[in-house]
């Protein structure tokens, strides 16, 4: 058995950095996809990533329960405020969802 190695790599060497960890943060990964006209990010959540949060989808207008896998997708261009969570099969069939999802008077906001 070989002596364990008690110095660093070197920085060049040591693989990847945080930009290459598009993955590993939020046990998912991350694409780029075209839809009306523009290019978004997509971002698949695992549901551990996601445990003790709660969302709503903007697809079907329910609350992703906490630890539920699920679609974070953003247009490119714009900043973290424009991010919205996805059921994953609502953001499957995003073209054949209607934008005019009416909520009830007293349903929540968030």
């Amino acid at each position: 058995m070989s002596p364990r190695r008690n110095r660093p790599k070197a920085a060049g060497l040591s693989g990847r950095g945080a930009e290459d960890d598009r993955s590993g943060r939020y046990g998912g990964w991350q694409s780029t996809e075209s839809w009306q006209g523009e290019e978004w990010s997509v971002r698949h959540v695992a549901g551990a990533s996601a445990d003790g949060k709660t969302y709503r989808c903007p697809g079907c207008d329910q609350v992703i329960p906490s630890g539920l896998p699920h679609v974070v997708a953003w247009p490119e261009h714009a900043g973290v405020d424009d991010r919205r969570h996805w059921h994953k099969a609502c953001w499957n069939a995003r073209d054949r969802r209607t934008t005019r999802v009416r909520r009830s008077g007293n349903a929540p906001w968030f």
